[in-house]
C-alpha cells in the first residue's frame, strides 16, 4: 500500500483543499484531527508529520510520497545530497520565504556584512546557512543552530538570522532588515526514488500533477563578498548586565506562576513582548525557546534561564562537559518522560518489551524521539542489542508502531497517547521547570544580581533542589 506523508501546522487546510479538488480527500486531515494516522479511501495510508521530518521519512523509504515546504527539503538535501529524495514539483500555493535578516544596527545591505569579522548566524536551517556562508566566501563565521524563534537573537546574541517569513514586511515588523530572499518556500511534492520504480503510484502522481506542479525553486546564492576587506571584531568586554532567558510556549505560564509567587516581575513578559524589562536595574531579559536555553547559557550569552529538566538533560547527555548546572527546581510544569509502545504490544514493562523483541528475533529496535540524546542514553542504559534513534520534530505519537517500535516522549495526561493507541511502559524521569545557570559564577554587579535573583526564587523552589 502507498504511504503518504502530509504536513501538520498551517499548511493542513490549504493542502487538504487542493487534494480534495483532485479526488485525494483525506477525512480528518483539514479539520486538524488529533490522530496522526489517517486513510485515503483504503487506497493509501496517510501520516501527519512536522514538516522537517517529512524529507527524512521519504529518504528512508518509510513513506513513498510527501508534501512539505521547500526550505525543509533543501535543508535535508544540503546535508544528504545522495539520499533517495526526488523533487516532483511545487504546489500552486503560497509559502513562506527563507530570508537572511539582520538587526538595523548590524547591516542595512548585504555589502555591510564586510564590516563583520566573524558573523554569528542563528537559524533552524544550519546546512543552508553553511551553504550561504560559503557562497558569500565569508572567511570566518559561526552558525548557531536553534529550535525556533531565530529572529529573536539579533543583535545581542547573533548578527544574522536565517529564518522563514511570509514577506519582507513581516521581517520589518520583527524589527529586522531583510538582506536577502534566499529561498522561496511553496509546498513541494517529493517522492522516494525506488518507490517510484517499484510501486504502482501512477494514480497518486497523476492526481498531484493535475494540480499544475511547477519547478521547485532553488537557493538564491549571492555573489561573493570577497575583496571588501573585513574589519576585526572589537574585543569583547565583560558584561555588566545580568542576562536572563525566559521561555515561550507551554513553559511560559509555569514560569509566570513561579515569578508571581516569588514576588518578581518582568514587565511585558505576560503580554508577549520578546524583550521584557527586568525586575531590577542591571537585568536584561529575552524570550527564547526552552530547548535552546542550555546551549545559550553554555555559550555565555545568558547567565540564568528558566527551562525544563528534559531540555537540560538533552543538552548534558549530548555535551557531558558543558559548563551548565541546575540551580533550582521550581517543581512546576511536571510531566513524565516516558517509554511508549503500541497498546497492541503484549507487554506492560520495558523488560517485557525487550524479551518480546528478542523472542521475535528483531534485529533492530527503532526508537523515535524529539530528544535524541535522551533516547540514546536510555537505549544504552537498557542494554538494547541494536537500535536506531529516529529524530523527530514533534507529532511523535504517530510513529509507533509502523515507523518505530518505541517512542521516548513527554506524557502528562495520557490523552494523546490513548487517541493514538499507545501506552507508557516505563518512566525515565520526572521533568519540571528548572533554573539553569553557568558553572562559573559571574563577579561584580552581575554576580550580586544573580545571587539576589536566586535568593528570591529559592522559597518557591522544591526543598532540597540543587543550588549554587
Amino acid at each position: 500500500m502507498i504511504k503518504i506523508a502530509l504536513p501538520a501546522g498551517e499548511l493542513r487546510r490549504p493542502i487538504s483543499q487542493l487534494l480534495s479538488q483532485v479526488g485525494l480527500d483525506v477525512p480528518g486531515y483539514g479539520e486538524g484531527s488529533r490522530s496522526y494516522r489517517l486513510s485515503l479511501d483504503g487506497r493509501a495510508r496517510v501520516r501527519v508529520f512536522r514538516e522537517r521530518d517529512i524529507p527524512v521519512q521519504i529518504a528512508l523509504g518509510q513513506y513513498h510520497v510527501g508534501i512539505c515546504g521547500a526550505a525543509w527539503v533543501e535543508e535535508f538535501l544540503a546535508r544528504n545530497p545522495r539520499q533517495g529524495v526526488v523533487k516532483l514539483g511545487s504546489l500552486p500555493l503560497a509559502g513562506p520565504t527563507l530570508f537572511l535578516m539582520a538587526a538595523p544596527s548590524t547591516a542595512q545591505t548585504l555589502a555591510d556584512l564586510s564590516r563583520l569579522a566573524e558573523p554569528r548566524i542563528v537559524t533552524e536551517f544550519p546546512h543552508l546557512a553553511e551553504a550561504l556562508a560559503l557562497a558569500l566566501r565569508l572567511p570566518r563565521y559561526r552558525i548557531i543552530p536553534v529550535w525556533g524563534s531565530a529572529e529573536a537573537y539579533p543583535p545581542e546574541d547573533a548578527d544574522l538570522a536565517l529564518a522563514l517569513a511570509s514577506h519582507e514586511e513581516e521581517v520589518v515588523k520583527r524589527g529586522l532588515v531583510p538582506l536577502l530572499a534566499v529561498l522561496e518556500g511553496p509546498p513541494v511534492v517529493i517522492a522516494h526514488r525506488q518507490a517510484i520504480k517499484a510501486l504502482d503510484m501512477g494514480w497518486v502522481l497523476s492526481a498531484l500533477a493535475s494540480l499544475g506542479l511547477s519547478s521547485v525553486p532553488g537557493m538564491r546564492l549571492p555573489a561573493s563578498l570577497g575583496g571588501l576587506g573585513l574589519r576585526p571584531r572589537p574585543p569583547a568586554r565583560e558584561r555588566e548586565v545580568l542576562r536572563v532567558a525566559l521561555p515561550d510556549g507551554h513553559q511560559k505560564p509555569h514560569v509566570l506562576g513561579a515569578l508571581a509567587e516569588a514576588g518578581l516581575s518582568f514587565p511585558g513578559y505576560a503580554e508577549g513582548e520578546r524583550r521584557p524589562l527586568g525586575p531590577w536595574d542591571g537585568i536584561e531579559a529575552k524570550v527564547i525557546r526552552p530547548q535552546d536555553m542550555p546551549q545559550m547559557v553554555a555559550l555565555g550569552a545568558f547567565d540564568l534561564a528558566f527551562t525544563g529538566r528534559d531540555c537540560f538533560l538533552e543538552h548534558i547527555y549530548r555535551f557531558p562537559s558543558s559548563p551548565v548546572a541546575v540551580a533550582l527546581d521550581l517543581g512546576k510544569g511536571a510531566f513524565n518522560m516516558s517509554a511508549v509502545v503500541s497498546v497492541d504490544l503484549p507487554v506492560e514493562t520495558m523488560e517485557e518489551a525487550i524479551s518480546f523483541w528478542r523472542r521475535e528475533g528483531r534485529p533492530l529496535v527503532r526508537i523515535a524521539s524529539e530528544f535524541v540524546a535522551i533516547a540514546d542514553h536510555y537505549a544504552r542504559s537498557r542494554h538494547l542489542w541494536r537500535y536506531r534513534v529516529i529524530p523527530t520534530a514533534g507529532a511523535s505519537e504517530g510513529f509507533v508502531p509502523e515507523d518505530a517500535d518505541l517512542l521516548i516522549e513527554g506524557t502528562e495526561t495520557g490523552r494523546t497517547l490513548a487517541e493514538n493507541r499507545l501506552k507508557a511502559i516505563d518512566v525515565l524521569f520526572r521533568s519540571t521547570t528548572c533554573v539553569v545557570v553557568g558553572r562559573h559564577t559571574p563577579t561584580g554587579r552581575r554576580g550580586e544580581l544573580l545571587r539576589l535573583l536566586l535568593d528570591s526564587l529559592r522559597p518557591v523552589a522544591v526543598a532540597g533542589s540543587a543550588t549554587i
